[in-house]
């Protein structure tokens, strides 16, 4: 959303069947979901299916000519896919690739799904938060989600900078 706002053409790859769960999310402006919109300002959409040879040479495709790709699957699933950091940077070694994850793509936490509460509750940000003698509360925003999306934007625009010296692109890992 943000680089998208900065200029950047931005293309979100959603699923064919339902693509993003957010357009299902209240309240509509007339059948769209307004949290959707916001969220996907800026953006462009295509469905494909990436378990189909079809939707595999179009990601490619998207992939060829990009400077970026943004991608939030839990560490090795893109891999099954042929679409991981490994692999891509062989065809196309220029490439920015950012993984946002829960826990990163490396350690003992990297296969567990992140969610913003659970994060917030880890982090410690939820002790902060509520009544001083009351249970720990979440934000009422999905604030982690929010923030590894800032910091998202600075590794890529940082590693485009690098990639403007030295000519290769690099795995952005958050």
């Amino acid at each position: 959303m943000l680089l998208g706002d900065m200029g950047a053409e931005v293309i979100k790859v959603e699923e064919p069947s339902h693509g993003d769960d957010t357009r299902a999310w209240a309240p509509f402006a007339g059948d769209v979901s307004t949290f959707f919109l916001g969220m996907n300002r800026s953006k462009k959409s295509v469905a494909l299916d990436l378990k189909t040879p079809v939707g595999a040479d179009a990601l490619r495709q998207l992939i060829r000519s990009a400077d970026v790709l943004i991608e939030n699957f839990r560490p090795g699933s893109l891999k099954k896919l042929g679409f991981d950091y490994n692999t891509v940077q062989t065809w196309h070694p220029q490439l920015v690739f950012c993984s946002i994850t829960g826990y990163g793509q490396q350690g003992p936490k990297k296969d567990l799904p992140g969610y913003d509460a659970v994060i917030q509750g880890e982090s410690g940000v939820m002790h902060v938060t509520g009544q001083r003698d009351g249970p720990p509360t979440r934000v009422g925003v999905a604030m982690t989600d929010y923030l590894a999306g800032l910091y998202a934007m600075n590794g890529i625009l940082l590693a485009l900078r690098d990639r403007d010296e030295t000519g290769l692109g690099q795995h952005v890992d958050i």
